[in-house]
């Protein structure tokens, strides 16, 4: 079937798309520019292990002329002196600039990240938008307040913005991360320096591109695509004034180590071993295709991905073998085919770190169910079929550190005593849920989980006017909602005598 879309493009079902492709180079203070040493990187298709095009890698000359432009466009451009309303007026074109172009950033983020193209539109292009106007409608709402106090004086608050953002973006989510940075950083009068990952640039570039039309003044976004380098230079410089970084823990504390050297505001969201609780008396139909979506979705690239089930025994046997079973019949395969729900891992080192973690749970004797051989995909992709494995020991590897693939355990528990020792019984905190027919259980269990989000008898559901955000080596800060606003801003008192 072909389908004529409305920004014009031709596509035949399971076809790679022909699209203009946004600029590969680097922006910095609104011009596209080349590295200065002229390097380039390689942008691959995760379904087919093909370039796709090269974009410009950034050395630590590129990543400092960006943090000048952005310097330069806060210190002295009018991006914060702009009103509240004329900044919201910018976000909220871009927003409906981005739903009028849904499908075309829909297709550049399947072909960059192997994104089943279904997602791509309902879930990824369709948040980015809905940041856009979300924070251009929050723009709106800042505002101070005036206190009275106890002494002689006139008081007030204001919330200024902090300065130079850096936001550091991972592979999997590159648009929803982007922007879950991007937006709030921009309505509170921030500049910005963007580094997205180096596997999955594309989108990055062309929300630049899109923002300079809805009237993003030069300088006040700065993308730089490249590696490590790039973002060591970010993490250290003294103009920036604020980083905001999802990715590894590891990564992370580094990150956070080395901007108490100068002082920096630091948000980062960081990993996740997140635990779904299944208990007897919910209804398991429910129960498990919760428990499955929360370990496929994205192909378990997800740092709230549920990759830890842990089912009350009366049950258990059950629940492990609807799992097991319904993993097999979920429609793996090319991201181009509209019924595809698990698509390949965004790059080769990705489904690498998978299979051996897959190979170490073999050899260690764990009682593994899926991950049946592949045979409709491209071999030449970076595929990975769910794999669930069971029974497995709570100190293991398997159990305690995040795998961020197709990979679940599934673990049985007496009381929900245990239940909520063993959810909370790893390093991380991002996310948790439980499944159960007791309302009492739901508001109970809830409190007790050491988690930024919690779901019930659902899992992965996420609204922008949600915030999320970590305990304990999941990170710090909070992205999305008015908590997410409020992270780009500082508080100034105001102290006036009579």
């Amino acid at each position: 079937m072909t389908t004529t879309h409305a920004d014009g493009m031709n596509t035949r079902e399971g076809d790679r798309p022909e699209l203009d492709l946004p600029s590969t180079q680097l922006i910095i203070g609104g011009r596209a520019v080349n590295a200065i040493d002229g390097r380039t990187r390689d942008v691959i298709d995760p379904s087919t292990g093909k370039v796709i095009t090269t974009v410009a890698e950034a050395g630590s000359e590129d990543v400092r002329a960006a943090i000048a432009a952005a310097r330069q466009a806060f210190d002295n451009g009018p991006w914060k002196l702009l009103t509240n309303r004329d900044r919201a007026r910018i976000l909220i074109r871009a927003a409906a600039l981005l739903r009028e172009r849904l499908e075309y950033f829909a297709q550049l983020e399947s072909l960059d990240t192997g994104k089943p193209i279904t997602f791509s539109r309902m879930i990824d292009v369709s948040t980015a938008a809905d940041m856009f106007e979300y924070y251009g409608s929050l723009a709106l709402g800042i505002e101070g307040s005036t206190r009275t106090t106890g002494v002689p004086m006139f008081a007030y608050t204001v919330h200024e913005p902090i300065g130079v953002v850096a936001a550091i973006t991972p592979f999997n989510f590159p648009l929803i991360l982007s922007l879950s940075k991007i937006a709030p950083a921009l309505a509170a009068g921030n500049t910005i320096v963007h580094k997205p990952a180096e596997d999955t640039p594309l989108t990055a570039l062309a929300i630049a591109d899109l923002l300079a039309e809805a009237g993003l003044p030069d300088g006040v976004l700065n993308v730089v695509t490249g590696g490590g380098e790039a973002g060591s230079v970010l993490v250290d410089d003294p103009r920036v004034d604020k980083i905001a970084f999802t990715g590894s823990t590891a990564v992370g504390t580094t990150i956070a180590t080395r901007a108490a050297a100068t002082l920096k505001h630091v948000t980062v969201e960081l990993g996740g071993k997140s635990a779904n609780l299944i208990f007897a008396d919910a209804n398991l139909d429910s129960a498990v295709h919760a428990a499955l979506s929360g370990f496929v979705y994205n192909t378990g690239q997800f740092c709230m991905a549920g990759s830890r089930i842990l089912v009350e025994r009366p049950v258990y046997e059950d629940v492990l073998a609807a799992i097991a079973a319904g993993s097999g019949h979920i429609p793996l395969g090319d991201p181009f085919q509209e019924s595809t729900v698990i698509g390949p891992m965004s790059g080769a080192k990705h489904r690498d770190k998978v299979t051996g973690v897959l190979d170490r749970a073999q050899a260690a004797g764990v009682r593994i169910l899926g991950g049946a051989p592949l045979t409709n995909v491209d071999t030449k992709g970076f595929y990975q079929a769910p794999t669930i494995l069971a029974d497995v020991d709570h100190t293991s590897e398997f159990v305690q550190e995040e795998i961020f693939g197709p990979v679940v355990t599934v673990q049985p528990f007496d009381t929900e005593e245990e239940a909520v020792r063993m959810a909370n019984g790893t390093p991380y905190g991002l996310a948790a849920g439980l499944q159960t027919s007791s309302i009492s259980r739901a508001h109970r269990v809830a409190g007790q989980l050491q988690a930024g989000l919690v779901w019930v008898n659902s899992w992965g559901v996420l609204d922008v006017q949600m915030p999320i955000g970590g305990y304990k080596k999941s990170g710090y800060g909070r992205e999305n909602g008015p908590e997410g606003l409020l992270e780009y801003m500082q508080t100034k008192s105001v102290l006036i005598s009579n």
